[in-house]
């Protein structure tokens, strides 16, 4: 089993946005941070698991079942449902990124269970913002 767990951060809405990913697999973690375009938290949310999911992808890695996990509730139930009224593009995308895995569970965790995702996003984001400067 994959687990994959992103998660976004952003500065102002819209504002400076980055995302982070958790990839753990055979007893490796990979760590992957990526600064964003500005935009919504909503849309960096989705975004991050974009990010993830092309990660994976990337590196072969969808021949397993994967275990997705989110502490934004929108993403979550989004996925679980397969309908966003105002993030169905990037709901849709997710999805067809999905399909190459053999199973894919979709999980949602507290933010305190999220810290790994959320540290890389709020690196990236101050790595942003310091750069600006």
């Amino acid at each position: 089993m994959i687990i994959l767990a992103t998660d976004a951060a952003t500065k102002g809405s819209p504002g400076p946005s980055a995302a982070g990913a958790l990839i753990t697999y055979d007893h490796q973690r990979l760590q992957l941070k990526k600064v964003l375009p500005e935009m919504d938290n909503h849309h960096a949310e989705f975004a991050a698991v974009i990010f993830g999911l092309q990660a994976l992808h990337e590196r072969h890695l969808t021949t397993e079942i994967l275990e997705l996990r989110t502490d934004s509730k929108l993403v979550h139930s989004s996925l679980e449902k397969g309908y966003a009224k105002h993030f169905q593009a990037e709901v849709d995308q997710i999805l067809q990124l999905e399909q190459t895995f053999p199973l894919v569970l979709h999980v949602w965790e507290a933010d305190h269970q999220h810290r790994g995702p959320h540290n890389l996003a709020q690196q990236a984001l101050f790595n942003q913002l310091n750069t600006k400067k």
